[in-house]
């Protein structure tokens, strides 16, 4: 049972919590003032690509087919400027067991909790996350919790993140719903400490290695299937763990020249933890609520050091609005004969619009679709927004509001996406993580740290460091 404890006092531990739910050793893997061993950190798991590779197998998991979208890109190439229009490509995930990806992430999550002589594990999620680690946890013979941030004060939930909940439900989960704002995280550090259950953290080492077969697939596939590395991967970026796996992945199978290109619905102007913004928004993930965060603050995550870090890999960011993702889910279906969620439909309909930048002759891969259900259909979305008093109606983006309005294109020409300056986003980032930091006492491993963070030469830190000593 649970006992009522004060949430300063339960904060106050968080650090032993984390540790004694995940049992690593963040702290020896500190360099400098700021700076921390990243590689040695993934690979001081003990497990490799390949090992990776057999626990999904024994489990279910990944091998995913990876599918030609052959009428998307015609229609592409007819709109295209000519000798423009690459193949689009589509790594079908929702064939994993639980629907999505993160099936890949929660299969080494919950290997490692039985490994470790855990009973049960816990997930903090309102997304698919929570229905990979019940799947999987029911595999391993594990008991499972699953907290969701569901309600806003009024009682009212998304109908994605009911169906999410149900889903978890129905997989042998144990669904605690609460309101949007602090509590989850009081309440999941409150139940790790209870229960003594494993941290099936999205954040951990374990979380991300698991989808760097994904990554992997992808080249390894494409190579098989059409002789060549593909020249864009879009990775729909919520949290950073989807663009870090992937791109890990891919460049552990060899694709270098690959650029990785992270899609987010944007929902800026909207505020996650308002309780009047929360159902305001019609996507629970891979929009900027979360993208832009965890790019600038990594390490805001429930663990001490974040495996997730997107500006190491990034090569370009860009947003699409919620009515373009309407639009493509049900361009996907009718064109395609594939009725998917809307996290993977948000590279979708940037890829639509990307591949009209590429050579015929080049390839751009969409890495993940998902399971749909009712709740997830835009008819279930569309109509909870007209009862938050959002206007639906057609137009271009330039008319989308977050929150307000959703426009929805008519016709494919009317897609477009955003560039988001990744320069301004490094920028942010190292002032965060230097704010309580003099910046003339960093060592040369914190400047290599920094270099490695923001994915630039060793001269880009010198050269901002100056400039921020010289105001």
């Amino acid at each position: 049972m649970l006992t009522d404890v004060a949430y300063q006092e339960v904060m106050n531990r968080k650090n032993e919590i984390m540790q004694r739910s995940l049992k690593i050793d963040y702290d020896q893997f500190k360099q400098g003032q700021i700076g921390f061993d990243y590689e040695k950190m993934m690979t001081q798991l003990g497990y490799s690509l390949e090992d990776v590779a057999r626990i999904q197998k024994e489990n279910q998991v990944g091998n995913t087919p990876l599918l030609e979208l052959k009428n998307l890109t015609q229609l592409v190439r007819r709109i295209s400027p000519k000798g423009k229009g690459a193949t689009i490509l589509m790594k079908d995930e929702a064939a994993n067991p639980s629907g999505s990806f993160k099936d890949r992430r929660a299969t080494l999550a919950v290997h490692e909790a039985k490994k470790k002589g855990f009973s049960g594990v816990i997930a903090a999620t309102s997304g698919n996350y929570g229905a990979a680690v019940a799947s999987q946890a029911a595999k391993q013979g594990l008991k499972c919790i699953v907290l969701q941030e569901t309600y806003d004060s009024q009682g009212l939930g998304q109908p994605e993140i009911l169906e999410k909940g149900r889903k978890c439900e129905a997989l042998g989960a144990e669904v605690i719903q609460l309101t949007v704002g602090p509590e989850l995280f009081y309440m999941a550090l409150l139940l790790l400490d209870q229960t003594q259950y494993f941290n099936a953290s999205l954040y951990s080492p374990y979380g991300i290695a698991g989808i760097e077969t994904l990554g992997y697939e992808i080249g390894q596939q494409v190579k098989e299937q059409f002789g060549k590395e593909p020249a864009a991967v879009c990775v729909t970026h919520a949290g950073g763990g989807n663009v870090t796996g992937t791109a890990r992945g891919l460049k552990k199978f060899g694709n270098n020249q690959t650029e990785i290109i992270g899609v987010s619905v944007d929902l800026s102007g909207l505020h996650m933890a308002s309780d009047r913004d929360f159902n305001r928004k019609s996507f629970t993930t891979g929009h900027t609520g979360f993208s832009f965060p965890f790019s600038i603050d990594p390490d805001r995550s429930d663990v001490p050091r974040n495996a997730a870090r997107p500006l190491r890999y990034l090569d370009r960011f860009v947003t699409v609005t919620q009515g373009e993702v309407f639009y493509v889910t049900e361009l996907l279906a009718k064109l395609e004969g594939l009725e998917r969620g809307p996290a993977g439909n948000t590279s979708l309909a940037a890829a639509l619009v990307l591949a009209q930048q590429y050579d015929e002759d080049e390839i751009i891969v969409v890495q993940e679709s998902e399971y749909t259900g009712a709740g997830k259909h835009p008819i279930a979305q569309l109509n909870f927004a007209k009862k938050q008093g959002v206007k639906i109606m057609s137009g271009n983006q330039k008319e989308n509001i977050p929150g307000s309005v959703i426009a929805i294109p008519e016709h494919i020409e009317q897609l477009d996406v955003k560039n988001a300056d990744l320069d301004r986003i490094r920028t942010s980032y190292l002032r965060n993580v230097l704010k309580d930091v003099d910046s003339q006492r960093l060592t040369d491993l914190d400047k290599a740290f920094l270099a490695q963070e923001v994915n630039k030469e060793l001269d880009y830190i010198e050269d901002y460091l100056k400039s921020v000593n010289n105001c």
